[in-house]
């Protein structure tokens, strides 16, 4: 016997159920999220908290006609399960399957793509004011988080909603998360507009009156919980100051209240909020006790939520634990991230210095200028965000630390290919950013211990500098007691050789060794060369193995425009030097997601790879040096 999920093929499906058809389908949909994600992983919490409300907007509203904008997209899932995706569900995350992010050219049902926080509101208002100037009647819906309330691009479209159209609807999905517990003053504000008596009693009136009268009367009482909440908190609302209507706050696990909300709300001829309480993780115990680690993982037991023991230590606790270690030293270093105190660790940093910790939350503009004001009082600020979350600050970079020459050092990390979470968070950019702005040095390890003395040296160093390490584990060296300062812009020779040099940065190290064997297995002298440095090159390095060698090839986990492999080619042709250079990176593409062993295969980051590319140098100087046998 089929589900009821089983018969959804389109949003059309949820329209024909009954109230409690739909209570039930809530009940199956959360049971294929925790049984699906278990196999494939993924933002499993996140989705779980908006069963009712996707559900709720599919039965009130019309897409593709009609648009969501859903902010970051981690809560997507239950609308691809409604979309026509169920049957698909199982690909995920997976190889060649489903995107983990709203993805336009996945579904005419995913209006906007996302990956990053804070671009709903901004959307969804382009969207409105497309859809005025061409004298639409569609609606217009934005999901977006209370985290994503902590990112100025939100306020920034605030500022502009009321001015520019007259009818949008957003919903404010409070959870009080992000991936750790939301911070500053925004969360306090929701919190006194959620924690109020006189907003509780009313709330709790408002369902009983839905349950016996319907609509009307439970938004009468729903209003008035308003305006109490209005009176409790100031005269006025956040939201009403912007000009926009704020109605709520409301449970956003009943479905009754929210399809009576939805329905009201779009007969409205003005900007309005919505605000729903929603609870994280909500249906799946496990994910509910451990609300941070089930945001989003890899595969768990579905019956226990345990997922499989860490091995070696990932870059990201290295990064951690060497910071806490550089900390212990010198009171001047300081910790910063912009709501990702999981993901880049530094959740192990602050129990031992957390009056050095800042989570200035999903606001990676402010983190970078915050960072420079404290260097500017002689401190050491440590910026640890994802090279791909670091895009959003480049004016920052360029305007507040590099041009002022300050000691802030930019911790990236998931630098290079980040797998199964896709284009939107691959850091497969950041060299390219970089390495044109004066006064920054860009480092990248071939390993653990490389990234420790790689911190030392940027806590020496008197200028910015900037740090990219891969996501998951390297290969698994010690790490000293005691790091040392590296040279600045000096490469390491691993191997001398005299026929092919092979440069390989950072994590690609590894497949550089490989290709040495290759090579060397046709008689060819290899030399081996961990750069070290992404900016500045080491010219001395490029023009000896230039001048020696009759090729060079560069590997690296990046887009071959602008990066490492573009910097050597620059180099060389400045030295004037007719040294070909074989570059052996990301083409200019989005790379889609999937596993990273068989992405590199695919697109040829790999030893074989480079042995093709380069088959003709390689050849021809096989052949010379046989000529001159």
């Amino acid at each position: 016997m089929s589900t009821i999920l089983e018969t959804i093929e389109s949003p059309a499906d949820v329209k024909k159920l009954s109230i409690a058809e739909l209570t039930t389908l809530a009940e199956e949909i959360r049971e294929r999220l925790i049984v699906g994600v278990s196999k494939t992983g993924g933002h499993i919490g996140p989705n779980l908290g908006v069963v009712e409300l996707t559900i709720a907007m599919h039965y009130c509203f019309d897409t593709p006609t009609d648009s969501f904008v859903f902010d970051v997209s981690h809560q997507a899932y239950v609308h691809k399960l409604l979309t026509g995706r169920e049957k698909l569900f199982h690909t995920i995350r997976q190889p060649g399957g489903l995107n983990g992010f709203m993805l336009r050219t996945e579904s005419v049902h995913d209006s906007f793509g996302a990956g990053h926080a804070g671009t709903a509101l901004s959307a969804a208002l382009g969207m409105a004011v497309g859809r005025d100037m061409a004298g639409g009647s569609e609606h217009i819906v934005a999901l977006a988080g209370d985290a994503a309330f902590t990112n100025g691009v939100s306020f920034e479209a605030l500022n502009n909603i009321a001015a520019q159209t007259k009818r949008m609807i957003v919903v404010l999905n409070d959870n009080a998360w992000s991936i750790d517990k939301n911070v500053g003053a925004i969360a306090e504000y929701f919190h006194k507009l959620t924690a109020n008596p006189t907003y509780l009693n009313l709330h709790d009136r408002a369902a009983g009156l839905l349950e016996r009268f319907g609509g009307k009367a439970a938004r009468h009482v729903a209003r008035r919980a308003e305006e109490a909440a209005k009176g409790i908190v100031g005269r006025g609302m956040l939201f009403e100051e912007f000009g926009i209507s704020y109605y709520g706050p409301i449970d956003g696990h009943n479905l009754p209240l929210l399809i009576e909300t939805f329905n009201f709300l779009k007969t409205l001829d003005r900007p309005v909020v919505l605000h729903a309480i929603t609870q994280k993780g909500r249906g799946f115990q496990p994910a509910l006790d451990k609300q941070k680690k089930f945001h989003g993982l890899g595969p768990y037991n579905p019956e226990t939520g345990e997922t499989t023991a860490a091995g070696q230590k990932t870059y990201s606790e290295i990064f951690a634990e060497s910071l806490t270690r550089l900390a212990d030293r010198n009171d001047k270093v300081v910790a910063i991230t912009g709501a990702m105190p999981n993901g880049t660790a530094l959740d192990l940093f602050r129990p031992h210095h957390p009056d050095r910790y800042f989570d200035v939350g999903i606001a990676e503009e402010h983190a970078v200028i915050f960072a420079a004001g404290l260097a500017t009082k002689g401190f050491k600020p440590y910026c640890a965000i994802y090279s791909t979350f670091l895009q959003r600050a480049y004016d920052m970079i360029i305007h507040d630390v590099c041009l002022q020459n300050l000691p802030v050092v930019f911790c990236m990390d998931r630098g290079g290919l980040s797998g199964d979470d896709g284009p939107t968070h691959h850091g497969l950019f950041d060299i390219s950013y970089l390495r044109c702005v004066p006064n920054i040095i860009h480092m990248v390890p071939k390993d653990e211990d490389e990234l420790a003395d790689m911190m030392y040296t940027a806590m020496l160093h008197e200028g910015p500098s900037a740090i990219r390490y891969p996501r998951g584990t390297g290969p698994a060296s010690v790490v000293k007691d005691q790091p040392v300062a590296l040279p600045i812009g000096k490469a390491e020779v691993l191997k001398d050789g005299s026929d092919v040099a092979i440069l390989a940065l950072g994590g690609m190290m590894g497949e550089g060794k490989r290709l040495q064997t290759m090579l060397e297995a046709e008689g060819l002298s290899v030399a081996l060369i961990n750069p070290r440095f992404a900016k500045p090159i080491d010219r001395e390095n490029a023009e000896l193995y230039g001048r020696r060698c009759g090729l060079l090839i560069t590997l690296e986990d990046h887009v071959l425009a602008g990066g490492y492999g573009s910097a050597v080619l620059e180099t060389v042709s400045e030295l004037e030097l007719s040294t070909p250079v074989v570059r052996v990176g990301w083409p200019d593409d989005f790379i889609e997601h999937g596993k990273p062993e068989a992405l590199r295969a695919k697109y040829g980051l790999t030893a074989e790879g480079a042995m093709e590319k380069a088959a003709l140098y390689v050849r021809s100087i096989v052949e010379s040096r046989l000529s001159v046998r």
